[in-house]
């Protein structure tokens, strides 16, 4: 069986045609892979998560009855000493857990206004 001269052309093209779309679609389209879009919604869920959390926080430290002293604390340290700080409070710990939650001490600190 023999084939029309313009097929061969036609495969590469439709070929070449296949690997740009799909090179411009994930370079410039926002197409994602299923592991990507699955990090991608991890990491915006533990984002959520740190956000709906800090009112608790704030909460933990005005019932805190040394909170004076701690912001005073707070307010004296600068950088990743502050967020230890915050961490070692307590304050920046999910209920339920025992471990201090970095990204909440970041974002408890914001709550407090202590951020600068």
């Amino acid at each position: 069986m023999t084939f029309p001269e313009w097929t061969k052309p036609s495969i590469y093209g439709a070929l070449g045609g296949a690997i740009a779309a799909s090179l411009v679609g994930f370079s410039w389209g926002g197409w994602t892979t299923s592991a990507n879009a699955q990090t991608m919604a991890r990491e915006l869920a533990a984002d959520e998560v740190t956000l709906a959390m800090v009112p608790v926080c704030v909460n933990m430290s005005a019932i805190d009855p040394e909170r004076t002293a701690k912001l005073a604390i707070l307010q004296d340290l600068s950088g990743y000493r502050r967020r230890t700080a915050m961490m070692e409070t307590g304050w920046a710990t999910h209920p339920g857990s025992d471990v201090p939650n970095r990204d909440l001490a970041d974002a408890c600190m914001a709550g407090l206004a202590l951020d600068g």
